[in-house]
This record gives structure tokens, C-alpha cells and sequence, in this order.
């Protein structure tokens, strides 16, 4: 079977980037006369032929692209949201194609390729990017577009998230409850928005409960490359140690848990710990995490549905379409003075 020909052959063959050869073939700007002719002939004699759109109402393809960071064996919670991606747009009569963009693409601000490819009519950028790499997407793609668990800072964008706030407020607020003051952060900040928007969240709670705010009780949780640290390259507070920790995310809260036991620690008999998501999947991560669960099928569902709507319909937008989570009580977190069994 002959290898059907892609703008990256064409752009490999003279040289020059994807998103160059892509403007030249849709007759945008920002393309000189001489470099459109030549990429031009390059394209007729390499035979490319250029997707094409199905008419309003029919069959859609639709790519979702999620930087490969976020697939490895601690973060599938972005594969679980891409399933449920799936079965909507099964059942919506649309096409769904999956890209990982590694890290020298996204350096490089390279184009997905489904899209450069003109394979896929519309993009749903799934978690976060780089600012530099989102801006790029905001200012070369042309496609329709819905942001699913990301605010990218861009006005008018069409984008589906969860209540992170109110949901970093619920988690700190329960710990209230339960009579904790003394509470750590653990999240890299600046990191993500959703991370960002959760200690918000915390802060929040501090307000209303009339405690001072907290000085310096954020934990990092991560490298420079978004990757959470193994329980061991975790630096807790031994010299302050609180009586809770509120983590970013499950996976992050798995990792204290399995610090704290290092140390001799027990939770939540000696130390109270909180999480977010409640998604643990297939990983090998306690079970039994307070959280704050995200709904991931019906964020799904409404990126599907705000992508399709957006393909049939160039003036429809939703702008920021907010989720609210829910409370799960388990039992990682127990009263002070009335320690509760942890069961993993």
C-alpha cells in the first residue's frame, strides 16, 4: 500500500516548517509569493491531496491532542477522560483520533498533525501545554476548538472545567471540620491552572474559618516538567509537621502517604491526608483517599457536544462551561484525637 503523502513530507522535502506549508496551502497570509509557488509544485509532485470537509451535519473527525507527560503510568487519568471522549463521540456519529505531542514538539511548536494533516475538522486540547505552544495553536490553527481541564489565559475560548475552586475550598473546609488548623498545601503553583485554582481554594477556607493564612506551607509536588516526585524525592515539613495535608491530586497524596509510612508515620492515626480527583484506575495507589471527585464523563460530554456544535455552526460558543465535583469521604481523615484504621 502506497504511504499516503502529509504536509510534513512536504515540509521535510523543502526545508520548512508544517505550519508554513499549511498557511501556503490554504492561501493565508504570512506566506511569500515564491515560497507558495514552490510548495505548491512540491505538493503536485509529491500527489498530496488535501482532506476533505464533510458537509454540514455529517460524519466529523475530531482530534484530541495531550502532552505525553501526562499518559505515563502516575497520570492515566487523562486516558480514562480520552475514553470517555470516545464513547460520546461514538455516539454522536464522530470520528476521534488521539495525538501525544512529546516534548520536542511542543518545544518546537509543531501543529498536530491531524490538524496540519487537515485529517481533523476540530481540536479538543486536552490538559495543559506549555504558554508558548498554546499560543501558537491559538494564532495558527483556523479549526474549531474546546480546551477540556485547561483555561489557556485566551479570550473567547471555548473550554470545559471542573469547579476547582470550590472543590479545594470543600476539601480544606472539611479538614476544618474535623478539627485541623494546622494544614499543608501539597501542589507545584504556576504549574497548572487546576493546581493554581485548588489552593485558591484552601486559601478560601482560611478566610472564612478566621485563621491566619498560612506562611510558606506549600509543598512542591512536581518537576519543571509537570512529572510528580516518587514518595522518596518528596520533601515534607519534618520540622513543622501538620496535623493534615491537602494534596493537589490523588496521585500526589498516594506519594505523601507512602512518605509518611517511610518515616514510621500512619495515616490517618498520626497525620490526616486529602486528595482530589478520585480517580485511581488501574494504578497502584491507595484506594481510600478523601477526595473530591471530578465528573470526567460529563466533561466528556460537553466538550463533544461544545466541538460538534462549533463545526456546524462557526458562530456558536460556550466560553467557560464550569463543573461542579462531589465530596467523597473515605477514610484517609479522621478527627483530631479520634484516629480511624487506614485501609489500603
Amino acid at each position: 500500500m502506497v504511504k499516503k503523502t502529509t504536509m510534513s513530507d512536504i515540509a521535510e522535502r523543502l526545508g520548512i516548517s508544517t505550519v508554513t506549508v499549511s498557511k501556503a496551502l490554504a492561501g493565508q497570509k504570512g506566506v511569500s509569493e515564491e515560497l507558495r509557488e514552490r510548495i505548491t509544485k512540491t505538493a503536485a509532485e509529491l500527489r498530496y491531496e488535501k482532506g476533505k470537509r464533510p458537509a454540514k451535519g455529517s460524519y466529523h473527525t475530531v482530534a484530541v491532542i495531550v502532552a505525553e507527560r501526562y499518559l505515563t503510568e502516575s497520570q492515566s487519568f487523562y486516558w480514562k477522560m480520552y475514553q470517555e471522549l470516545s464513547r460520546h463521540a461514538a455516539a454522536r456519529n464522530c470520528g476521534i483520533f488521539l495525538e501525544v505531542i512529546d516534548r520536542p514538539a511542543e518545544d518546537l511548536c509543531e501543529l498536530p498533525r491531524m490538524m496540519s494533516d487537515g485529517k481533523a475538522e476540530g481540536l479538543i486540547v486536552l490538559g495543559v501545554f506549555s504558554r508558548k505552544y498554546m499560543s501558537m495553536l491559538e494564532h495558527e490553527l483556523k479549526s474549531p476548538v474546546v480546551w477540556l481541564d485547561n483555561e489557556p489565559g485566551i479570550p473567547g475560548a471555548d473550554m470545559v472545567v471542573t469547579d476547582n475552586v470550590l472543590g479545594g475550598y470543600q476539601m480544606t473546609n472539611y479538614l476544618f471540620e474535623m478539627g485541623h488548623r494546622h494544614i499543608y498545601f501539597v501542589g507545584t503553583l504556576q504549574q497548572t491552572n487546576s493546581i493554581d485554582d485548588r489552593y485558591l481554594g484552601y486559601l478560601k477556607a482560611f478566610l472564612e474559618h478566621g485563621v491566619p493564612l498560612p506562611e510558606s506551607r506549600v509543598i512542591d509536588d512536581r518537576n519543571e516538567r509537570g512529572e510528580i516526585y516518587e514518595a522518596g524525592v518528596l520533601e515534607l515539613p519534618w520540622d513543622d509537621m501538620p496535623t493534615a495535608f491537602f494534596c493537589n491530586c490523588d496521585v500526589t497524596a498516594d506519594r505523601v502517604i507512602r512518605r509518611l509510612e517511610q518515616e514510621g508515620l500512619r495515616v490517618p492515626d498520626d497525620i490526616s491526608v486529602a486528595g482530589f480527583d478520585n480517580y485511581v484506575g488501574s494504578l497502584k495507589i491507595y484506594r481510600d483517599i478523601t477526595t473530591y471527585e471530578i465528573d470526567i464523563p460529563e466533561m466528556s460530554r460537553r466538550a463533544i457536544h461544545t466541538i460538534l456544535h462549533k463545526l456546524n455552526d462557526v458562530a456558536y460558543s460556550t466560553g467557560k462551561f464550569v463543573l461542579a465535583g462531589r465530596f467523597v469521604d473515605k477514610r484517609s481523615v479522621s478527627k483530631i484525637g479520634e484516629p480511624v484504621p487506614f485501609v489500603c
